[in-house]
């Protein structure tokens, strides 16, 4: 169950962070919280988090940042690397569209900002959506649901994640301008990749 909640919370983060601008709340959160610092060890020892006031860090670095790893110079959709022709399916045609509806989970475009369902965002956040599922099912003393939401996820990873989600990492390690983006795009590569050998080792066990 502890496992479960911490790849919960850390999908959640990952999420967040890849998903939309940050904000104080967001900077706030990361700053007071020694295991997610930790996992950023360059943003944690960076000058300007420790001399700037979180609004100003936001202003001159970070969001600057994030429109140039996500709107300007990457494209963080998963068509753009799975399709022949390079071009974001924002339809039904989604590959993911499927598996979203089949587990209730809805993606609100508005406050996302996302134009379509395959941003890497969207997706850690099914992951999150997943293992609070799979939390309740042991909550709930179901292994049955337990073992088959272990196993979705598993194949969400390989099929979706793994398989497109380390190209747009690496680059956004490379374009990246600040200590946060470089680092939270190799924590997020680093934890699809454990994560996918942890569900591939448990999953159906």
């Amino acid at each position: 169950m502890e496992q479960t909640q911490a790849r919960s919370n850390i999908y959640a983060l990952l999420s967040r962070v890849l998903m939309q601008e940050a904000d104080t709340e967001l900077i706030d959160i990361i700053n007071n919280d020694d295991a997610i610092l930790e996992m950023m060890p360059n943003y944690k020892i960076w000058e300007a988090r420790m001399t700037l006031q979180s609004s100003e860090l936001i202003e001159k670095h970070l969001n600057p940042d994030f429109t140039n790893v996500s709107l300007l110079h990457l494209i963080p959709y998963e068509t753009f690397y799975t399709r022949e022709d390079q071009m974001i399916e924002t339809g039904g045609a989604n590959p993911v569209t499927d598996i979203y509806s089949a587990y209730d989970f809805m993606v609100d475009f508005e406050a996302a900002r996302v134009v379509s369902a395959d941003h890497i965002g969207v997706e850690l956040e099914f992951m999150h959506h997943l293992c609070e599922a799979q939390i309740k099912a042991m909550n709930d003393n179901d292994g049955e649901a337990v073992d088959e939401l272990m196993e979705v996820e598993r194949t969400f990873l390989e099929k979706h994640l793994v398989r497109w989600a380390p190209m747009y990492l690496l680059n956004m390690k490379h374009e990246s301008r600040t200590p946060l983006y470089y680092d939270a795009a190799d924590m997020t590569l680093e934890f699809l990749l454990s994560d996918y050998q942890y569900l591939s080792e448990t999953a159906g066990a």
